[in-house]
């Protein structure tokens, strides 16, 4: 007995954890900075644990109440209906109710390229079929509809990702409403707006009052520190309200995770220094490390160190856009729809792993991107203060030898 052919799923592969790492290198934990995962540097909310330690007690119950009060918040901050909000185990888990409620087997998908592997992976799972649209390095990764609207072919989803993971890039308002009009009427544009809170750009939740075709999904793991609670979901258009008891499993998201998420988001305080130092971080990275950087709207910065260590001095320094090739020779575009290629070269032939394998002996852990299809490129997680000052430092020996 075998499971069903998997030979086209890739699997995700998520940043290394701390404990991990430490255990590989016989370090403490202690030693460690991780800004591999755009993790929230000064951990959950204060109110977040307050109130799960306040309803621990409470976890023998499924979470009626709870689930649906934070729909009722959610739909509140947002100006939907409670209906519109579909709770979910992580925003992966909103990916996978709109590809429920949306594709049928042999159905297609656009999804970016480099991208969240997870787009495609949710499309295959639901018998979905996978094409890419690409934001190309050699143009900074610019991300306008045009790209996204001369490779559709009628899928019945398309994705955007803005800010874009991982290059930072955003599409503004103006580029997901005309996406949003000149596909087709049964196609749904899916906003994954993961690091909104991050950008000073206008979302596209306000799209939801003018159009029958988009949905917003958004997470609790990055600005309100709460991934390891699985807490995500989407916003989705009106007539889709009835949809989600069709599509959910029972109870999507736990007591402790949805009373966290309902304390999190009167946590104005935690969000504004956590923005605030996310905003100093990003800065100090694209203007100190010596290597080319490219303009983020998230949590994280991608660094092109193929370009760096193809310079040969580390001369280019951070601050101006990266443009070009990676170290190989190529524009790093050719993965496969999911993000990775594992046709391509072995990771620790790229430069990105080389780098990323030196930090880490380092104390560092940033995310190689090679599994993005970005063999020459690292993407380093917005720290505190003091975690983003020696990473550079440490980036910047590397590169300099």
């Amino acid at each position: 007995m075998q499971p069903r052919d998997l030979s086209d799923h890739t699997a995700y592969v998520a940043g290394r954890g701390v404990e991990e790492v430490a255990r590989e290198l016989g370090m403490d934990p202690g030693e460690l900075v991780k800004l591999a995962s755009n993790e929230n540097p000064l951990g959950p909310s204060p109110l977040a644990i307050e109130a799960v330690r306040e309803h621990a007690s409470r976890v023998h119950a499924y979470p009626k109440a709870a689930h649906a009060d934070l729909r009722a918040a959610l739909a509140d901050r947002w100006g939907v209906a409670d209906g519109q909000v579909w709770l979910s185990a992580g925003a992966d888990g909103a990916l996978d109710y709109l590809a429920r409620a949306t594709l049928e087997p042999g159905d297609r998908v656009l999804v970016p390229e480099p991208g969240f592997a997870y787009y495609a992976m949710s499309a295959r799972y639901h018998h979905g079929e996978v094409g890419t649209y690409a934001l190309s390095k050699a143009d900074g990764f610019e991300y306008g509809a045009d790209a996204v609207l001369a490779a559709y072919d009628g899928e019945r989803v398309v994705y955007l990702n803005s800010p874009h993971n991982p290059s930072g890039a955003e599409m503004t308002l103006e580029g997901v409403r005309l996406v949003a009009e000149e596909t087709a009427e049964e196609t749904l544009v899916v906003v994954d707006e993961a690091y909104g809170e991050f950008s000073d750009r206008p979302g596209a939740v306000d799209l939801l009052a003018e159009r029958d075709d988009v949905a917003v999904v958004r997470t609790f793991s990055k600005v309100y520190g709460l991934a390891g609670m699985r807490l995500g979901y989407a916003l989705v258009p009106a007539d889709w309200a009835d949809a989600y008891a069709r599509v959910n499993t029972p109870f999507a998201a736990g007591e402790l995770a949805c009373r966290a998420g309902l304390a999190a988001l009167d946590d104005d305080e935690h969000v504004e220094r956590t923005v605030h130092v996310t905003d100093w971080a990003r800065e100090y990275l694209r203007d100190a490390v010596v290597a080319p950087t490219y303009e983020s709207g998230g949590n994280f910065v991608l660094v092109d160190v193929g370009a760096a260590l193809a310079d040969g001095d580390g001369s280019e320094v951070g601050g101006s856009d990266a443009q070009g090739t990676d170290a190989d020779g190529s524009d790093a575009d050719g993965s496969d729809a999911d993000g990775t290629d594992p046709s391509g070269p072995d990771d620790t032939a790229t430069p990105a792993a080389t780098v990323a394998d030196a930090l880490q002996e380092r104390g560092v852990i940033v995310r190689d991107c090679t599994s993005f299809g970005l063999p020459g490129c690292v993407r380093v997680t917005c720290g505190t203060e003091n975690e983003t000052r020696r990473a550079v430092r440490e980036l910047n020996e590397v590169l300099q030898g």
